[in-house]
């Protein structure tokens, strides 16, 4: 029997372990997902997973030019951030209801 307003311990015990296992399928389902990123309408292009590994960059060969190298890297920075951005609002919605439920504990203060 539990004295009145303390939570009952083997509950958030449960709801911790079922969000610990959810938390891990989804930084599976991350590593898994695949976003891109673009600049330049397309002609840099930076493939990245959900957990911001990069695994492709595609230039178009029409923005090579050995005279304006400062061009392409920019290119390629702004297209980098892109697919970051992409990767952290995947993240958000795979983990944000996960980790926005931590009140549900029935933990006070959370």
């Amino acid at each position: 029997m539990q004295p009145e307003g303390m939570p009952d311990m083997g509950a958030i015990l449960q709801q911790a372990q079922q969000m610990q296992e959810g938390l891990a399928r989804a930084q599976e389902e991350l590593a898994q997902a695949k976003v891109e990123g673009s600049a330049g309408g397309g002609l840099v292009k930076v493939q990245m997973t959900g957990t911001s590994d990069i695994v492709g960059v595609e230039i178009d060969p029409t923005v090579v030019d050995p005279e304006d190298v400062e061009s392409l890297q920019d290119l390629v920075v702004a297209a980098v951030r892109d697919a970051t951005a992409r990767a952290a609002e995947l993240t958000q919605q795979k983990m944000g209801g996960l980790t926005g439920g931590m009140g549900g504990l029935g933990l006070p203060g959370l």
